[in-house]
């Protein structure tokens, strides 16, 4: 692993941000439960990659699965809540409620990214 700065992984994972950002503001449903948890796998893809040069780039997809797996099992625990963790920002990220559609969703995400590793689009 090395330091190298990437302007298009950095644009794309600056764009999937915003695109982040407005369905949590301003969508519901499916887009924001189901397609949110595709994309936050590919932010994490992205902004990894925007700054750091991999040997092997499936070890970060596989690593991005374990670490939304670890967080999904974490609400499934109620750790927060055990924890007494009342930060607004923590509790965005950890969540609140465990949902076996969400490791769907990361498991898409993470499917969408050994495509593009395959097809050498990253």
């Amino acid at each position: 692993m090395s330091f190298k700065f990437q302007k298009t992984n950095a644009f794309l994972a600056l764009l999937i941000l915003i695109i982040e950002i407005l369905i949590a503001r301003y969508a519901t449903g499916f887009l924001r439960h189901f397609i949110g948890d595709v994309l936050v796998t590919l932010l994490l893809f992205f902004s990894l990659k925007s700054f750091l040069t991999f040997r092997n780039d499936y070890l970060i997809v596989y690593s991005i699965f374990m670490f939304s797996l670890t967080i999904e099992l974490l609400q499934l625990f109620q750790l927060p809540k055990k924890l007494g963790i009342t930060n607004n920002v923590v509790l965005i990220v950890l969540g609140k409620t465990f949902d076996f559609l969400d490791i769907v969703a990361y498991a898409i995400g993470c499917c969408i990214m050994i495509l593009m590793i395959k097809l050498k689009w990253v």
